[in-house]
């Protein structure tokens, strides 16, 4: 997949002249009482400050057909989730908060979010974006973003994709963010394909935190495999992200697994930048994590039917979507949506990539595993004993959850 500076925001043309039609967005809405609220009454609505302009023509429409005035406040993404689990509970706190799926654990733990009804639109999603969206089998979340890495190649360098880690290897050099404390996100695709997630799942498809998989037979082969490219000098704790990617743009590495966020230095580099899966040591699917971003509605808000309304015929619309999308360039949740934004080959890349990814766990137990999991596979490729060290992070893993 070819592509130039021009061809990285040519999809966000199309979000340019989406923001000047969304009065025409709303779907199925009318000035009656199907907002939840009576005129004048109003929706507070707390997004990340680099995202007001994109979400304006959609508040002032809103406004417009129900008479709700919808109030847009600009907030900083490191305060925002505190904030919003502080203040929900004294009333203080806004009707609704744009914030990470990966919250949803600590937002349901605390108390703070609201179940949000999508009605016949659930299946205008991406599916990883609507399992995400998804804890304990009820839906909290308003997606609005996908994100999972990928593997970026230099196609002057390799003209084809690798069709398997070990043709990956042999086409050319591979680079990968690890550091001292490891990096288990970035080498979580390599785990799946030795059949050991970190959690099983439920019947509802929400992960169980009462079934670690760590310690599966898969996952001792991963950590085989981890100390067997540590000793081949494949994965090295050395590289720091900064230091990965200077070796792709300098040409040393010909295979970068990142993510989007590093694609734009890549192309102002003047590389010609193609995007391919994640490629598997084992012959299984490597399915990297997704994140995937959205909108939350507060369990104390008083205009409950007219936040839900606003989320699933407004933002849950292609037009706002790709207004999203061209403030942040991260592919749309909304099919549609995607589909659109992936007229760019980069976007059609990460999104071809992203429909092998499962989203990153939400659940409290997520934290017991991110503690210990980095450290001890850094310990692996730097040498330890992979049996014993893995077996350690699953029982440390195992005790911390308990």
């Amino acid at each position: 997949m070819k592509v130039n500076k021009r061809g990285i925001v040519a999809a966000g043309a199309i979000a340019i002249v989406s923001t000047l039609t969304l009065a025409g967005c709303a779907t199925g809405t009318s000035g009656d009482d199907s907002s939840g609220g009576d005129k004048g009454s109003a929706l507070t609505v707390w997004v990340d400050a680099e995202r007001v302009d994109a979400l304006q023509g959609a508040a002032d429409s809103y406004e417009e057909k129900t008479g709700v005035k919808v109030e847009l406040v600009g907030k900083s993404v490191d305060d925002m989730k505190d904030d919003f689990i502080q203040q929900v509970p004294t009333g203080k706190g806004p009707d609704v908060v744009m914030g990470a799926h990966d919250w949803l654990g600590e937002l349901s733990t605390n108390g703070v979010v609201a179940p949000l009804e999508l009605g016949d639109s659930s299946a205008d999603y991406l599916p990883v974006a609507l399992q995400a969206a998804t804890y304990d089998g009820t839906v909290y979340m308003l997606p609005y973003a996908v994100e999972n890495i990928a593997v970026l190649r230099n196609a002057d360098l390799v003209p084809a994709a690798a069709t398997s880690f070990d043709d990956m290897l042999a086409k050319g050099a591979f680079v990968v963010e690890q550091g001292a404390e490891g990096n288990p996100y970035h080498l979580y695709p390599f785990q799946t394909a030795f059949g050991a997630p970190v959690f099983g799942t439920d019947e509802s498809g929400s992960y169980d935190s009462t079934d670690l998989q760590l310690g599966s037979a898969g996952g001792t082969a991963f950590a085989d495999w981890l100390a067997a490219q540590g000793a081949a000098g494949t994965l090295n704790t050395d590289i720091d992200g900064e230091i990965a990617k200077q070796q792709f743009l300098d040409g040393t590495a010909a295979f970068w697994l990142t993510g989007p966020w590093n694609v734009g230095a890549a192309v102002d580099a003047g590389i010609n930048v193609a995007i391919d899966p994640v490629p598997s040591p084992t012959g299984e699917t490597a399915s990297p994590f997704a994140g995937v971003k959205g909108f939350f509605v507060s369990s104390e808000s008083k205009n409950k039917v007219a936040a839900n309304d606003f989320l699933v015929n407004y933002i849950g619309t292609e037009e706002v979507q790709l207004a999203l999308f061209e403030a942040g360039n991260i592919l749309p949740a909304l099919t549609a949506a995607a589909d659109s934004a992936a007229s760019d080959p980069i976007i059609a890349g990460f999104q071809a990539v992203g429909a092998d990814a499962v989203p990153m766990p939400a659940i409290p137990a997520m934290g017991s595993v991110w503690q210990f999991w980095g450290v001890a596979e850094a310990a692996i490729i730097n040498g330890e004993d992979p049996a014993t060290t893995w077996q350690k992070l699953v029982d440390d893993v195992t005790a911390a959850i308990k």
